[in-house]
């Protein structure tokens, strides 16, 4: 007669920020749902005490484990013998370093939206004072727990495009394109920051290319714009990149691009191949030659080394993507090995991609560099 395994216990969780219809709040729930591994336990669902408890009670969290504020969450988890084990933060921008400081003050690990903070300064700063604890915080750069996102990345650690030559990057949206779209606090600088599409979707453009190549862009020059009329913050900016080993690249993000969705797309050019993967058709790669033929590697298929949450066409997407992310964070409170997780060293990567960006485009494209 075989014996059953005795599942682990689920990794108690809170969160901060995100109450009921919050559009980040319900993806990271969902995708924790997904690994089966992590239960939400606590909670401090907004900054307004009333609406914290309707959405606590509406998740049915335990009455005494909903917050009216982060500090008394994180000092009470802290001291509960059942504490939480990861404290998620998809609070607005401003938020996300004061809360994870407290947290991370408390002894407890931090899963954080990003873009890091608003400011690099704040980001620096924060950075410094945490740099002992930089594994025990990781970023929320969705797309890098894409399957075939990962598998790009091994198939050019392997050399099968060859030496790199060219990185283009895009992540074209239209949800701001009206002059009237509600956008909230993302369109507030005091609260988003003043990096507006930058920021807030820029930033895993520009992790993606890094991520999936390798490679560091050393320099960048920025043409900067707000094209709707009013705005604070930019809604489109378009940059040439520059990297340490003489490869070019392009960025293009827009928020303001008519017809687009979430037209994130990475191509990647070698000497002997090109690579192309794009966020709206997940499951593959397209891989071109020079002889004119091209070759479609599908997630799950033989020879695939990526792991995969569901079999081969059983499609996966968004949800799985921040779900692998979930799983890499529980491999790491569990004491293994999640080497592809992004961590705070990530987020302040992305705030110096950020503020080099904003400078240039202020000085007319002037080329701004980066640490490599």
């Amino acid at each position: 007669m075989s014996v059953l395994p005795i599942p682990a216990p689920l990794i108690s969780a809170g969160m901060i920020g995100g109450a009921l219809g919050a559009f980040m709040g319900d993806v990271h729930r969902r995708a924790m749902a997904l690994t089966g591994r992590f239960a939400l336990t606590a909670a401090c669902l907004s900054g307004h005490p009333e609406t914290a408890r309707a959405a606590g009670t509406a998740l049915r969290l335990d009455p005494d484990r909903i917050y009216d504020d982060w500090a008394t969450m994180a000092r009470t988890e802290a001291a509960r013998p059942d504490g939480i084990r990861l404290a998620i933060i998809v609070t607005p921008n401003y938020l996300h370093l004061p809360v994870a400081a407290i947290f991370l003050d408390a002894g407890i690990p931090v899963f954080c939206e990003k873009p890091l903070t608003n400011t690099l300064p704040e980001a620096e700063d924060f950075a410094a004072r945490f740099a002992m604890s930089g594994d025990r915080m990781a970023l929320a750069y969705t797309y890098s727990g894409y399957s075939m996102v990962r598998e790009a990345r091994t198939l050019i650690r392997s050399g099968r495009l060859g030496p790199l030559r060219s990185i283009q990057a895009e992540y074209l949206q239209d949800w701001l394109g009206a002059s009237d779209a509600p956008g909230g606090w993302r369109l507030d600088p005091a609260k988003g920051g003043p990096g507006g599409c930058l920021a807030d979707i820029g930033t895993h453009a520009f992790h993606l290319a890094e991520f999936v190549t390798g490679l560091r862009c050393n320099a960048l020059s920025a043409r900067v714009s707000r094209l709707v009329p009013g705005r604070e913050v930019p809604d489109d900016a378009q940059m040439q990149l520059r990297f340490p080993g003489g490869e070019t690249g392009g960025l293009w993000v827009s928020q303001v691009a008519t017809g687009c969705g979430n037209g994130l797309r990475l191509r990647i050019f070698g000497e002997k191949a090109s690579l192309e993967w794009a966020q709206e058709r997940p499951e593959d790669l397209i891989l071109s030659f020079p002889d004119g033929h091209s070759e479609r590697i599908v997630r799950g298929a033989t020879g695939v080394t990526a792991p995969s949450l569901l079999p081969r066409g059983h499609p996966e997407g968004y949800l799985e993507a921040f779900a692998r992310l979930y799983t890499d964070l529980a491999d790491r409170i569990e004491g293994r090995p999640a080497p592809l997780l992004p961590t705070l060293a990530d987020g302040l990567r992305g705030q110096h991609f950020v503020a080099a960006a904003l400078t240039s485009g202020a000085a007319d494209g002037a080329w701004i560099s980066l640490t490599p």
